[in-house]
Order: C-alpha cells, then structure tokens, then sequence
C-alpha cells in the first residue's frame, strides 16, 4: 500500500513537471485527466499570481485611504472595458491558433496569430487615447466624488495609457495556450505580477496612488517583452516570420467574426459590473464602495484560478475540434467543470464563514469592513455556480461559438442582474445590499443556462 502511495505521488510530481517544463504534447490523444491536468496547472498557476497581485495591490492601496480604494475600484470597473476587448481578441486567437494545432497546420496557426497582433495594435491606438485625454470625465460618470475625481485622474490616465500592455499580455498568452504551451503563458504572467508586487509598494511610498499605476504598466510591460522574445526567436512550436504580418483579410475577418462577440460578451458582463458599482457608489457612498471594492478583490483572488482551469476546457475543445475528436472534446469539459465545481465549493465555504477577517486585513475602518464581509458572504454564496457557468462558457468560446456565451451574457447580465440590482437597491430600499443579492442570483441562473447550451451540441459544428 505503501509502495503504491509512493509510486503515484512520484508519479503526480513527474506530471508537475511536466506541465511546468512547457514540453510538447499532443492533447487529441491519451489520457483525457492528464490532458486537463498538464493543461491546468500552469494555467491555474498563471492567473494565480495575477489575483495574489491583485490583493497585494489592494492592501497597500487601502492604505492610502477611502479615496484611493474607490479611484482604484472605479477605475478598473472602467478599464475592466479594455480587458474585455484583450480577452475577446485572446479568446478569438486561442479558438483558432488550437484549431489549426488540432489540424496539425502549425504554419497556419502561427499565421493567426500573427494577424491577431497586427489587429490588437490598431484597437490599443482608438481605446488609448481617449481614455487618457478623459479620465476625470470617466471617473465623474462612474460617481466619483470631486475628492475622488481631484486625486484620483492621474490614476485613470496612466492606467488608460498603458492599454497596449494589457491587451498584448493576454493576447500572446491567448496564442501561447491555443498552441497548447500553457507554462509560457504562466511564466510570462508570472514574470509581470512579480514586478508589480515588488514595485507596487515601493513607488506607492514614493509616489502615492500614482506609484500604484506605473507599477502596475512597468509589470505588464515586462511581461509583454519577455512574450515577445519567446514568440519571435523560433525556438517554441509555432514558429512565427516576417511574412505572417502583412494583413491577410480572410484570416482577419476570421479572427473578428470570433473575437466581436468574444468581446462583447465580456462588455456586457463588464458594463454589468460598472452600473453595480456605480449604483454601490450612489446608494452607500463611498464607505459602501470602498468596502465593496475590497470584496471584489477577494472574489477575483479566487476567481482567477478558475478561470485558468476553464481555459484549459477552451484549448482542450479547440484542439479536438480539429483532430475531429468531438467526444474527447465534450468529456474534457466535463471533467473540467467537475474540478472547477469541488475547487469553487471549498471557496464559498471560506468566504460565508471567514468574511469579517478577510476584509479586516485591507482595512481598520469598522464601517467599510461591514460592508465588504456583507458583500463578501452574499456574493460568495454563489461560488460552484461561477466555476460552471465558466467552464461552460469558456468551452463554446474555444469551439469558436462566441455567439451563444454572448447571448447568454446580455439575457442573464442585463436582463435580469442590473433590473433586479435596481429594483432591490431602490424599489424595495435595500440599498447597496440588494446589488450584493443580484449577483448570485444571476451568475446561478447563467451557469443553468450555458449549461443547457453546451448539452445541446451546436458548437460540435462550429466551422472557423
């Protein structure tokens, strides 16, 4: 028994390893759990860091004040924009790049990739420059407080003016796990987080809230070079030339038939969660933002996580797809979302049960700390729901259907989570708590609906 103990914990280590080492592995073929597993780890890894950042970030932030955790939190509810359009673009490169990787054509997956860059830098120059030039604009129309709006527009305006370096850090990840190479896409994340956690306190003391952004663009900066050098000396499976460049239409309206609802899809469920914030701002003020703002936080430490387990779902239905594997295919994103349900239930136990502490250690304010374990708790209830409705809709993206998760998004998002935020915050005088409440209730009834969607089928037939 012993012996066996052993042999399988050696075994899971060599697997780690692997996974890590970035070697090449055809996932059409062999163990299906040890596809998701050599898919997942540096996937979960990945975005791992990113969320401890994003609570590291938030503790030395709090620091500063009601007002520096508000211009933050509202900020990146704006900014969240952007990151729609960089995973849209992302989605779109993954859903092709693993489907020309299943098809064995990596001269043709490395070809999209190349045009997804060459339309990323054309979308960064018509989003940065606006957003830079309007930032005390962006932040009065989110309920900014003129304090908020006095100090905080430098914040925006940097943020806003390093677009490139977000859009481009997840696109060449999106290209890096289509093409099956998960660990690079960990190591270049890892690689920006790191910076940011080891520049975010020292420019902040130096700085102020305005040390918190270059912080942050000085990381993903360097982990955008670090992508760059990888994807561009050859040594890697997708083996990129000058030739790849020249805009091909039909691969670039390939890329934006998937990548338009792709981003949408995330406009809408990011548009969402700008009108709760801002109807957080304007029902509790900003002790209730602030305190609500250090709850989503929490929510994304471990959402992240998820979130890269589902992306493995994306590369695994992708490259299937294109070996012609659809019952591979189908039974890998359901192993993913048993995984993502167990990993999701331990975090809804931890957040209705240890909310109060959580919020204590970004904050000494009675008032905030009261607010966020509320909204901690009510949108923590939700949690397995958020791991399904993520794989679900993760899987329909990388088959390339970015339609049907878009619909989705808009009917559950707009149609039920923003009226029924209203209508409990002001109808029924709940104020901040009843957006808390929308929450759960509509992520529940997205993840029902995806999966229905998924169970039916249609994406099996999705030509890209």
């Amino acid at each position: 028994m012993a012996e066996t103990t052993q042999t399988q914990l050696k075994k899971t280590i060599q697997l780690i390893k692997q996974s890590l080492n970035g070697e090449e592995q055809d996932y059409t073929q062999g163990s299906i759990p040890r596809a998701v597993f050599l898919l997942a780890i540096p996937m979960i890894l990945e975005l791992s860091l990113e969320s401890v950042f994003a609570v590291v970030d938030m503790f030395f932030v709090s620091k500063l004040g009601q007002n520096a955790i508000a211009t933050v939190g509202l900020t990146e509810s704006v900014i969240t924009l952007i990151y729609s359009i960089a995973i849209g673009l992302s989605t779109a490169a993954t859903a092709i790049v693993a489907r020309r990787t299943g098809e064995k054509n990596l001269g043709e997956a490395a070809h999209a990739g190349a045009q997804s860059l060459v339309v990323a830098m054309v979308v960064t120059v018509l989003l940065t420059i606006p957003g830079v030039i309007f930032a005390p604009e962006i932040l009065g129309l989110m309920g900014a407080s003129d304090e908020v709006v006095r100090d905080g527009a430098v914040f925006t305006r940097i943020m806003f003016g390093g677009s490139l370096s977000i859009i481009l850090l997840f696109l060449i990840n999106g290209i890096f796990r289509g093409a099956g190479d998960a660990a690079m896409a960990m190591k270049s994340l890892w690689l920006a987080s790191l910076m940011n956690i080891i520049l975010c306190p020292v420019l902040i003391h130096f700085y102020g809230l305005k040390g918190a952004a270059i912080a942050t663009v000085i990381g993903r900066s360097t982990g955008v070079l670090y992508q760059c050098y990888h994807l561009f000396k050859g040594s890697g499976l997708l083996k990129f030339t000058k030739s790849y460049f020249t805009p091909d239409k039909q691969i670039i309206y390939s890329l934006i038939d998937v990548a338009w609802p792709a981003t949408l899809q995330f406009i809408i469920a990011s548009g969402s969660w700008i009108v709760l914030a801002r109807l957080v701002a304007e029902t509790g003020g900003t002790t209730a933002s602030a305190g609500y703002q250090i709850a989503i936080r929490n929510v994304v430490f471990f959402i992240l996580p998820a979130w890269g387990l589902s992306n493995a779902a994306a590369t695994l239905v992708g490259q299937n797809l294109g070996a012609k594997q659809i019952d591979r295919a189908e039974k890998s994103v359901m192993l993913t979302a048993k995984y993502n349900a167990i990993f999701m239930g331990f975090v809804m136990l931890l957040f209705i049960f240890c909310a109060s502490p959580i919020i204590r250690f970004f904050s000494n304010d009675e008032e905030v700390i009261g607010y966020g374990a509320l909204s901690l708790q009510i949108i923590g209830s939700g949690y397995i729901f958020y791991g399904l409705s993520m794989v679900m809709t993760q899987a329909l993206n990388g088959a390339g259907d970015t339609k049907t998760p878009t619909l989705i998004n808009f009917v559950c998002f707009w149609l039920v989570q923003v009226p029924l935020a209203y209508l409990l915050a002001k109808g029924f005088d709940l104020k901040s708590t009843g957006a808390f409440i929308a929450i759960p209730v509509a992520e529940t009834l997205l993840a029902i609906v995806a999966w229905y969607f998924f169970k039916k089928g249609k994406w099996k037939d999705v030509k890209i």
